[in-house]
């Protein structure tokens, strides 16, 4: 590597050294990385501000926060606690089965929407559910918090990497729903049985008055019923963009901030509300990062980086694949999964105009990454969220807890996810 290399090399390596040692916000840190990396790209001239605006993203922009501002918007009127009390009522008292609805309920809610937002929403009342249950609720995060980082990997819109590698790949809606879900449906199956396996001494010895359940009225929570029903649709035409969009020619980034439109201009919403529904650290946060990391594709060090790993592949793909899953899976749980996404998209477009099959390499990125978000407690945005509310309630979880049931978890979805990978690359499905 020239010297051009070696200085943006070393930036990135401070960068995410500060992002890892949690002594600043990963925002503050990324956002520093990147004015840095702006400054030594001028130095060696390998990078000037007005290539910055090449190296972003701007439909995953686009599409993350349409989304944010259509689930802002939905999140006041009560759906997320309406949802979540009706799974509890359908378990009928049966604490087993509470369990297994309320982590299904995450799971598909996960599926549409970001698993942080359903987290944020489901923690509260999982605590308030317990509480007037009488049962202990550290089964219960655990189950929603590890469905829903599974579940997001089922679609294009279900978790932000899977936004970053779909626009980066030019995945639509449909291609996730006939590569990714599938797998992942097979992984969730197998690791709710094992959550259920795990914890089923300790939920059959909770007994649930059936009498104390019913008490519990959705109806409540509703803040605006109207508006929920108007949002609602507006979701679905949303949806049903992303279905279509490829025949429409429109992105998903633009069919995402067109539901966000229609939904203010049906709810009218003040300024303040919009903005609030709009998650801006994480927006800047991966701003940051996809400057930091364009900057170290400028200097040559990720073309670097991507012949030795085709040399190390020696030209198999199902072993680059594999490489892929892996090492993005294990750097997410270090770095969390956003950093570790964008580290890894450019080193595939690199191989990819190396004459490399990249489909594969695409897909062993989304399941990667996925998979790994149960193991710890900070390597999802979901995950950290449900870990620091949880310190404010009666039974806060801590990192040894976690682990003992999320390590196992991501063990078991990386094994079957290996396995099924590997066979859909041998089948063709994935090339």
């Amino acid at each position: 590597m020239n010297s051009a290399a070696i200085a943006s090399l070393g930036v990135f390596v401070l960068t995410y050294a500060v992002i890892l040692s949690g002594r600043f916000s990963q925002t503050l840190g990324a956002l520093v990385g990147a004015v840095a990396m702006v400054l030594v790209g001028v130095a060696f001239g390998f990078y000037s501000p007005q290539e910055v605006a090449g190296v972003i993203d701007v439909d995953t922009i686009w599409l993350l926060a349409g989304m944010m501002i259509i689930v802002g918007l939905l999140q006041r009127t009560g759906f997320f606690q309406f949802a979540a009390i009706k799974a509890a009522k359908w378990s009928r008292g049966n604490s087993l089965a509470l369990f297994l609805v309320l982590s299904v309920a995450s799971a598909v809610l996960s599926m549409f929407l970001d698993n942080l937002t359903t987290m944020l929403t489901f923690v509260p009342v999982t605590f308030s559910i317990a509480e007037t249950l009488g049962i202990s609720a550290v089964p219960l995060l655990l189950g929603e918090v590890i469905a829903a980082d599974l579940g997001g990997v089922f679609t294009l819109i279900g978790d932000p990497p899977n936004v970053i590698i779909g626009s980066a790949a030019r995945f639509t809606f449909n291609d996730f729903l006939t590569h990714a879900a599938p797998v992942a449906f097979v992984v969730l199956a197998c690791t709710l049985v094992f959550l259920f396996f795990s914890y089923r001494k300790q939920l059959r010895s909770q007994i649930i008055p059936k009498e104390i359940l019913q008490q519990l009225d959705e109806r409540r929570v509703l803040t605006n019923r109207t508006a929920m029903v108007q949002l609602l649709a507006v979701f679905a035409g949303v949806i049903l963009l992303f279905v279509v969009h490829g025949w429409l020619h429109l992105t998903p980034g633009l069919a995402a901030l067109s539901g966000a439109a229609l939904a203010m201009t049906i709810l009218r919403p003040k300024a303040e509300v919009v903005l609030e529904s709009i998650e801006w650290e994480l927006l800047i946060f991966l701003l940051s990062l996809f400057v930091v990391v364009g900057g170290l594709n400028r200097s040559g060090a990720l073309p670097y980086l991507a012949r030795r790993l085709s040399l190390w592949g020696k030209g198999s793909v199902p072993l680059l694949a594999l490489l892929f899953f892996w090492g993005a899976g294990i750097l997410s749980l270090f770095t969390s999964a956003v950093p570790a996404t964008v580290v890894f998209v450019p080193l595939v477009h690199e191989l990819g105009a190396m004459g490399v099959p990249v489909h594969p390499l695409w897909w062993a990125l989304v399941l990667g990454i996925g998979f790994a978000g149960p193991a710890t407690p900070f390597a999802t945005a979901a995950n950290i969220a449900v870990f620091n509310l949880s310190q404010h309630g009666p039974e806060p979880l801590n990192y040894r807890t976690w682990v003992s049931r999320g390590l196992p978890t991501y063990l078991i979805a990386g094994g079957v996810g290996s396995l099924l990978l590997w066979l859909a690359i041998r089948m063709g499905w994935y090339l």
